[in-house]
């Protein structure tokens, strides 16, 4: 646990920087700084989990890891087409849970 503590204080971070990027809906897609902000955290916050043992993995498997490893390819590799209404989706509901999850597992 000691790693995946590392990565998940990171995740936590990450998570909380883009939240305090984003008043809302308005603020995101208003300002390209904002939405680069955005993305690059959501990168990074996608590559720590994938750095995640195994183990830790399976003991939480109610997280969607695949999804959040998909979406940092996306990201990562298809840049030109990324979605920004489908970004707002994952700022405004996913985030949000996953830091929730993230805490709890803190807290073990």
């Amino acid at each position: 646990m000691k790693g995946d503590r590392l990565y998940l204080l990171h995740i936590a971070e990450c998570i909380r920087k883009i939240q305090s990027y984003t008043g809302g809906r308005e603020s995101f897609f208003g300002d390209q700084k904002t939405q680069d902000a955005v993305l690059r955290n959501l990168q990074t916050m996608a590559e720590s989990t994938q750095r995640l043992s195994d183990e830790f993995k399976a003991r939480h498997p109610f997280t969607e890891w695949r999804k959040i490893a998909g979406f940092r390819n996306v990201l990562v590799h298809d840049y030109l087409g990324i979605n920004l209404e489908r970004v707002w989706e994952v700022v405004d509901r996913d985030l949000p849970i996953l830091l929730t999850k993230v805490e709890r597992a803190l807290e073990e």
